[in-house]
């Protein structure tokens, strides 16, 4: 073969090797900006979540500089509060719909911190309508086995999966849920979430507070409300006004509250490592009060109760940072 040939074959070589490396270089940056253009910012923000209209309207008033965004029907509002960048959505009612959404905001926005902020169930005694819960952990009281019932009135368990340390009712006993996380990507067992001690610790800093007692129609609460830290929430999806289920979650898990999205999103917040924490007032008592769909009579100020503290927290937090 010629030296000609040589050269030819050599420059053709030199010439394909260089466009492949052309080629994967656009490919990698291509796949780069994808994944950038994805996210709607690069901004470091907190999320704040609420299931339904009446527990954000409020807060979507105080917002600055918004701007929304939509996302398979889901509008996401971006702005400021209290100077610090957020995103506020709502991510409708139970469950599935709080953890889809979650994983939603997480995966199309760069959050920081997740907040909760709603309504709730009262199921401690000592907590009244209008009282405004922050708790320790939350759990899925209706991850459960429906177990066999071996004789009448007794269950057998045996060989169906983890229990968690509380009494069954009726058929069913809860168990823990399966997860993995950032931090610990083996399959392991949890059933309480525990919601951020640096959150909770800025929660534990509010003072001033002024809680609603009557709401704007008029129709007023028989006692002032109050900010109740501690303790522990329940979450399934179940709309609980039963006395003997209310009865148990009190005494089977130390329960304050129960609600239908916060333990979904705290186990969300947990595999993603973000920091969580939550914020319900009680609308209601779970099925303790003295009628029934007591919801609707109190819903709007336990929403705006609930807000309240959420605008204190925020001001708490600024007071740290600067």
């Amino acid at each position: 073969m010629s030296a000609t040939a040589n050269s030819k074959r050599s420059l053709l070589s030199r010439i394909l090797s260089g466009l492949c490396t052309l080629m994967l270089f656009l490919a990698v940056t291509g796949y780069s900006q994808a994944q950038s253009a994805s996210r709607f910012d690069d901004t470091a923000r907190v999320a704040i979540i609420s299931a339904f209209e009446p527990e954000v309207s409020i807060l979507r008033g105080l917002l600055q500089g918004v701007d929304r965004h939509t996302i398979n029907g889901v509008e996401f509002l971006t702005g400021t509060l209290e100077e610090r960048p957020v995103v506020v959505l709502l991510s409708g009612v139970s469950m599935i719909n709080a953890a889809m959404n979650t994983q939603l905001a997480i995966d199309r926005f760069n959050v920081s911190h997740i907040l909760f902020s709603g309504v709730a169930g009262g199921v401690n005694p000592d907590l009244n309508i209008g009282d405004v819960t922050v708790v320790d952990q939350w759990g899925q009281y209706l991850e459960t086995i429906a177990a066999l019932e071996s004789e009448p009135g007794r269950y057998d368990v045996m060989g169906v999966g983890g229990r968690v340390d509380a009494p069954g009712f009726g058929m069913f006993f809860t168990r823990p849920v399966m997860v993995r996380s950032a931090s610990n990507p083996t399959l392991h067992e949890k059933f309480w979430f525990e919601v951020d001690p640096d959150l909770l610790a800025v929660a534990q800093r509010i003072k001033a507070l002024d809680l609603r007692k009557c709401d704007a129609e008029g129709k007023c609460l028989t006692h002032q409300p109050s900010l109740v830290i501690g303790g522990n929430g329940v979450s399934g999806p179940v709309f609980v006004d039963n006395v003997q289920l209310r009865e148990h979650l009190h005494t089977g898990f130390n329960a304050n509250v129960v609600d239908m999205e916060s333990a979904a999103c705290a186990m969300v917040a947990y595999s993603n490592g973000v920091p969580f924490i939550a914020f319900r007032s009680l609308s209601d008592l779970a099925g303790g009060g003295d009628g029934a769909e007591e919801v609707h009579t109190f819903l709007n100020l336990a929403a705006e109760n609930s807000t309240r503290v959420l605008l204190e927290f925020f001001k708490a937090w600024k007071e740290i940072d600067e």
